[in-house]
């Protein structure tokens, strides 16, 4: 009888000390790989709008970003935002700066898609030269906000001479995946994260053609070809989809840096800008987008956007072009001056952006020379669509669509005052507010931004 007692004792211990199964087990979730749970957003923006006044511009010509035109218009801005473009008597609030508008232009601020200022600044020599990780085809890992150098004065030459309000800045095209890019709010600021605009998606810069194909095939390993560069995007592109499986598994215990954001792309959080030439490899970069699952929001320089415009209107990817550079290496060669015509009368999403430090203070300009080739070749466009390929297209193509790019009601009061017709060779910006703040008044020195690295040296703050 004590026998048995002490059977049923240990049995019942057993029982015991035995896990709980059921409905506590179900709920229980195990801990987040590392791979997984991290901050994707360690460097985050701290820019905070200057501050601004109620402004009311009257009796200017508007031309609204979205493809309208408004004559003996009023723009309206308050609290760093857009309230109204009025077309009727608009009555004038206490507190309220009026600026007489009549003879000048309004659009809202210009945005460069495709800019290098900070990462290779002026002056351009080698010490600043932080644009490029020549040293893998593909270095997905970096990220160009961690060159940037705010205090390029090519960024006050942009704002007072272009009247640009917002810049991507990309890395350069040495590598088939270079890295991701930022974007930027052309203000004044101690650091990158002072400028880094709020909200903005990433994006990954990606090349194909000549350049990478030069800059590893003349170091003697792969790629030297445009074979050769499909099969290295190929083979990334199978690892990223085995790091994303592995991630959402959770079988993943440390981090990759490239993975990353490559699994961001194929998410869907990271956009892709791909620099690109010649048209049959835009049409093979894009089946290779479909093939791993990821979409091109534009291609950058595509001097042969031209011959595939439907193509990229099927696939909804926008061309970032120049108005009329061409030949200075062989895949530029086939280029024409009527591409941007040509995309715009294929319904196709046009983009004008500079990759030049010279060129992004002239856009308005180079969109006018494009315009003018269309109209030499039998191809009519507004001036008000023409605006839009400098505004609203590249937000778009950005991600900042919502924010910025047009003068709606409720976005961001990135606004240019121009003392002439913008698409006039003559035209300068007059004033430039961005977040409803006054960055450059042309009649005011004081409002003329000037660089630190400038400060006490020949030529200092000139806009010319």
């Amino acid at each position: 009888m004590r026998l048995n007692l002490s059977l049923g004792a240990a049995a019942l211990a057993l029982i015991l000390a035995a896990p709980v199964s059921g409905a506590k087990d179900k709920d229980k979730k195990p801990a987040p790989s590392p791979a997984a749970s991290f901050n994707k957003n360690p460097y985050p923006s701290t820019y905070r709008p200057y501050a601004g006044t109620p402004t009311l511009i009257v009796g200017a010509t508007v031309f609204d970003g979205e493809g309208r035109r408004y004559d003996n218009a009023s723009v309206e801005f308050r609290d760093g935002k857009m309230v109204a473009i009025h077309t009727g008597k608009v009555e004038v609030g206490a507190g309220v700066q009026v600026i007489d508008g009549t003879g000048k232009f309004v659009t809202p601020g210009i945005i460069d898609i495709h800019s290098h200022l900070g990462d290779y600044p002026s002056p351009g020599i080698q010490g600043l030269s932080d644009g490029n990780e020549a040293t893998a085809p593909t270095t997905a890992e970096v990220w160009a906000e961690h060159s940037v150098w705010p205090q390029d004065p090519g960024f006050s030459r942009a704002l007072a001479n272009g009247g640009v309000t917002s810049l991507q800045i990309l890395p350069g095209s040495a590598n088939l995946m270079g890295g991701r890019s930022v974007t930027l709010k052309n203000v004044y600021s101690r650091t990158m994260q002072g400028m880094k605009f709020p909200g903005a998606p990433y994006s990954l810069k990606m090349a194909c053609g000549e350049n990478p194909k030069r800059v590893y095939g003349e170091k003697g390993r792969m790629p030297s070809t445009r074979m050769g560069n499909l099969a290295v995007n190929r083979a990334t592109w199978i690892k990223a989809q085995d790091y994303r499986r592995k991630r959402d598994a959770g079988k993943l215990e440390t981090r990759d840096l490239a993975m990353e954001t490559l699994a961001g792309v194929l998410d869907g959080e990271i956009l892709i800008q791909n620099h690109c030439y010649r048209a049959d490899e835009m049409a093979i970069v894009l089946d290779m987008a479909k093939e791993f699952g990821y979409k091109v929001t534009a291609f950058h320089h595509a001097v042969e956007s031209y011959k595939i415009g439907d193509l990229l209107k099927e696939n909804g990817v926008c061309s970032a072009v120049w108005a009329d550079w061409w030949g200075f290496k062989m895949e530029a060669y086939d280029a024409i001056p009527e591409n941007a015509a040509l995309l715009y009368k294929a319904g196709a999403c046009v983009v004008i952006h500079s990759d030049d430090e010279n060129g992004i203070q002239r856009l308005n300009q180079e969109a006018a020379k494009v315009q003018g080739d269309a109209k030499r070749a039998g191809i009519a466009i507004t001036d008000e669509e023409v605006i839009r390929w400098l505004t609203l297209n590249p937000a778009t193509a950005m991600g900042i669509d919502k924010q910025t790019g047009s003068l709606a009601a409720g976005k961001m009061a990135d606004v240019v005052l121009w003392n002439a017709h913008p698409l006039s060779t003559y035209a300068r910006p007059d004033k430039v507010w961005i977040d409803g703040a006054l960055m450059f008044d042309a009649a005011d020195p004081k409002r003329r931004p000037v660089s630190d690295f400038e400060l006490g040296q020949p030529g200092e703050g000139d806009v010319k």
